[in-house]
């Protein structure tokens, strides 16, 4: 009877892995690359109002002042060029000496205060919101989602395949499950979200008319930054990738960032 429940559960455990796999294909704007999204647009984008809402409860805003309105002016700018149906944009400064940004599903974007000074001007603030409106659009924090959901559906699956095994050869068999699941998915699929982002995010600040060379110019500042503030993950363990590839990487993409630059600047009357 034992045998036969767990074969219950680990058939309908892949049957609907298989359903979730078939169900959820999507393509990421821009790049073209194949997603999995299980999670309707209006259920993310409710999620990331409400936690929105909670950590502007949380945390010190800045709503008055330059920095506050170069915030709003260059995200605002940004999103007219960025296709995310419904979105309820909203670009928050908040009091942190952080040197950090997020963006949450639905449109919802901090800003740190302690990123200013390595963003310097409007183009390097640009770099920034681009980077996180990129990730709102290709919708990573329901991919994200997504992926656990999956990663849960094969633990059940494991761990019925392993019901019948010994205590100690069951642990370890899923032990070594969640350590595969979190260094060869989860992990790696944030710095493919992260390099992403920032090809997406070029090509928005450039089609937003900001030069998208101030982008390889911002990395290197941030990268100097991070030098001198010490030590650094290896790029494997890490959510982002190292400094040194996505330079790399946006220095590939330039040619056809700066021809959606010169477009722009063209439609404007700048050229």
């Amino acid at each position: 009877m034992k045998k036969h429940l767990n074969s219950h559960r680990n058939s309908l455990a892949g049957l609907l892995l298989v359903t979730a796999l078939l169900g959820g294909c999507a393509t990421a704007p821009e790049t073209g690359r194949q997603q999995l999204l299980l999670i309707s647009p209006s259920e993310e984008a409710r999620m990331g109002l409400q936690a929105f809402q909670q950590i502007k409860h949380q945390e010190p805003v800045i709503a008055s002042g330059k920095d506050a309105e170069m915030v709003r002016e260059v995200g605002q700018r940004i999103a007219r060029v960025a296709p995310l149906p419904n979105a309820q944009w909203e670009f928050v400064l908040f009091e942190d000496d952080t040197p950090n940004a997020f963006a949450l599903p639905g449109g919802k974007v901090g800003i740190y205060t302690g990123i200013l000074p390595i963003t310097q001007n409007e183009a390097g603030l640009a770099t920034v919101m681009g980077h996180e409106v990129a990730h709102a659009v290709a919708r990573h924090g329901a991919e994200r989602m997504s992926q656990g959901v999956l990663v849960q559906v094969g633990g059940t699956v494991l761990s019925a395949a392993l019901g019948s095994e010994a205590g100690v050869t069951r642990d370890l068999a899923m032990q070594a499950y969640g350590l595969g699941t979190q260094l060869g998915v989860m992990l790696p699929y944030s710095r493919a979200h992260e390099l992403e982002a920032d090809e997406i995010g070029m090509l928005y600040m450039a089609r937003a008319g900001y030069d998208p060379r101030e982008a390889i110019a911002f990395w290197k500042r941030f990268a100097a930054y991070n030098a001198k503030h010490g030590g650094k993950t290896a790029e494997f363990l890490s959510t982002h990738p190292v400094d040194a590839r996505r330079i790399a990487e946006l220095e590939k993409l330039l040619p056809k960032a700066m021809a959606e630059y010169q477009q722009a600047k063209a439609r404007s009357g700048q050229g």
